[in-house]
């Protein structure tokens, strides 16, 4: 009986630790973080080399052709957004991307989700200056509707985290994945300042 009420008051504590650990959590405020708008434009410089790189601008574009290779030159299949972001017709983005990268020198990279970002919400990198980028970013009319905890999250999303291993014969961004995450951190719980025009 004693090893019953034991066992008892040991499962109730542990079920208050996590509730009150998930309560804790989800109602985290980051609008309570001490704001620092040199820290944050600094750390969002840093955000914005690996944004303009070829592995991100590529899937990015001003116009509905996606870019491709180092030089972000027109995709020479020629293929279209369409208005998932994931081709038209027979050309969808999955025929020739598959889930993995195909091997070898330049062939196509590969993701489960590869696409381009959809016609209702392009986020578009191309041409953008870092105060444009910046403001779109932040604004979930532009960017996805995604709020602080999601673009928080998104540093990891699968296709952020692909620009690192991009296959064969592709240039890596300018700094690892651990040095963008931690400024893209910075930017975001720092105040999400735009830098100045």
């Amino acid at each position: 009986m004693k090893k019953l009420i034991i066992t008892m008051i040991v499962l109730f504590m542990s079920s208050a630790v996590i509730l009150s650990f998930k309560e804790e959590n989800s109602t985290f405020n980051y609008a309570a973080l001490p704001k620092d708008s040199v820290a944050s434009v600094a750390a969002f410089k840093q955000v914005y080399t690996v944004l303009m790189s070829a592995r991100c601008m590529n899937c990015h574009p001003s116009g509905n052709i996606p870019l491709q290779g180092d030089d972000n030159h027109l995709h020479t299949m020629f293929p279209k957004r369409g208005v998932d972001g994931k081709g038209v017709y027979a050309m969808k983005c999955a025929n020739c991307h598959q889930p993995t990268n195909t091997p070898g020198l330049h062939t196509p990279p590969g993701n489960p989700n590869w696409h381009l970002p959809p016609a209702d919400m392009k986020m578009v990198f191309q041409g953008r200056t870092p105060r444009q980028l910046a403001k779109q970013i932040i604004d979930p009319k532009q960017n996805g509707h995604k709020d602080m905890q999601k673009l928080i999250a998104h540093a990891d999303d699968g296709l952020v985290l692909w620009a690192w291993k991009p296959g064969e014969g592709r240039k890596l961004p300018p700094m690892s994945h651990a040095a963008f995450k931690k400024a893209w951190l910075t930017w975001l719980k720092t105040g999400a300042y735009a830098p100045a025009k």
